[in-house]
C-alpha cells in the first residue's frame, strides 16, 4: 500500500463523514447554536462585570471574549471525533473498514479532517456573530487569517486527542462523559472569560502554562494585537506536541483493535 493509496483512501473517508453532516444539518445547526449562547451569555452576563474596557483594544469585552468562545467550541467539536468513531465502532462500521483493503490511517485522518472542516465552518459562524455584537479585527487581514487558522489546527490536534478516547471507551456516552472532564478543567481555568489575574494563585500557575490559554492568547495577539508574540510560539509547541503523542497513539489503538 502507497502513500497515493492512502491519500485517496483519507479523502474517500472525509467525503463520507461530511456527507453525514449534509444529510444531519441539525448536527450542525445545533453544534452552532450552544457556542452562539455562551458568545451571547457571557458578553452581556460578564461583559459588565469585568473591568478591561480600559485594556482591550477597541474598549470592549466581546473582542477579549470571541478568541476564548472561539477555542471552546472547537474544544466542544472535538468531542464529536470521539463520539463519532465510538459510535461506528459500536454500529460495526470500524470493523466494515477493517475488512477492506483501506489504509488504516485514513479512517482517523478522513474523520479528523471532516471534523475539523466542519469547526471552520462553525468558527466562520461564531466570527459573524461576534461582528454583529461589535467585534473588530485590529490587526489586518493576515491577522485575522492567522488566527483562524491557528485556531483551527489547535481543533485538528485535538481532534486526534478525543479520538484515542473515543476508541479506549469504546461507547458513546461514555466518550461524551470522559471527554467533558478533559474538556471543562482546561476552558475554565483558563484565559478564555477572564483575565488569569482574578483566579486563585494556586491556579493561576495551572491556567497560565496550560494550552488553552496559549491559544487564547494568541487569537488574541494576532486578532487584536494585545499580549506577546511568545504565545503564538507556545500555541505552536503545543500543537505539535499534541499531535507528536496522541497521533501514534490513536493509531496504535485503532490497530489494537484489529
Amino acid at each position: 500500500m502507497n502513500i497515493s493509496w492512502g491519500l485517496v483512501d483519507t479523502v474517500t473517508i472525509t467525503k463520507r463523514n461530511l456527507r453525514r453532516y449534509l444529510r444531519l444539518p441539525q448536527l450542525v445547526f445545533f453544534s452552532s447554536i450552544q457556542p452562539i449562547m455562551f458568545l451571547v451569555l457571557f458578553n452581556f452576563v460578564f461583559g459588565g462585570a469585568i473591568g478591561l474596557a480600559a485594556g482591550v483594544p477597541g474598549g470592549k469585552y466581546i473582542n477579549f471574549l470571541l478568541p476564548g468562545i472561539l477555542v471552546q467550541t472547537i474544544m466542544f467539536g472535538g468531542v464529536q471525533t470521539g463520539i463519532g468513531l465510538a459510535e461506528d465502532m459500536g454500529k460495526g462500521i470500524m470493523d466494515r473498514f477493517r475488512s477492506l483493503p483501506m489504509s488504516r490511517l485514513a479512517v482517523l485522518a478522513g474523520r479528523t479532517l471532516s471534523d475539523t472542516v466542519r469547526n471552520l465552518v462553525v468558527t466562520a459562524i461564531m466570527i459573524t456573530v461576534g461582528f454583529i455584537l461589535g467585534f473588530r479585527f485590529q490587526n489586518g487581514f493576515f491577522g485575522a487569517i492567522g488566527m483562524v487558522a491557528l485556531t483551527v489546527t489547535f481543533g485538528y490536534a485535538i481532534s486526534w486527542v478525543f479520538a484515542f478516547i473515543g476508541m479506549k471507551v469504546k461507547d458513546a456516552e461514555t466518550a461524551q462523559l470522559a471527554t467533558f472532564l478533559f474538556i471543562f478543567p482546561l476552558t475554565f481555568a483558563s484565559a478564555a472569560y477572564v483575565p488569569i489575574e482574578t483566579m486563585p494563585s494556586w491556579l493561576q500557575a495551572f491556567a497560565n502554562h496550560q494550552p488553552v490559554t496559549q491559544v487564547v492568547n494568541a487569537g488574541r495577539y494576532l486578532a487584536l494585537g494585545a499580549g506577546s508574540v511568545s504565545s503564538v510560539w507556545r500555541s505552536i509547541f503545543w500543537i505539535i506536541g499534541i499531535m507528536i503523542v496522541f497521533v501514534p497513539l490513536s493509531i496504535r489503538e485503532y490497530k489494537r483493535m484489529a
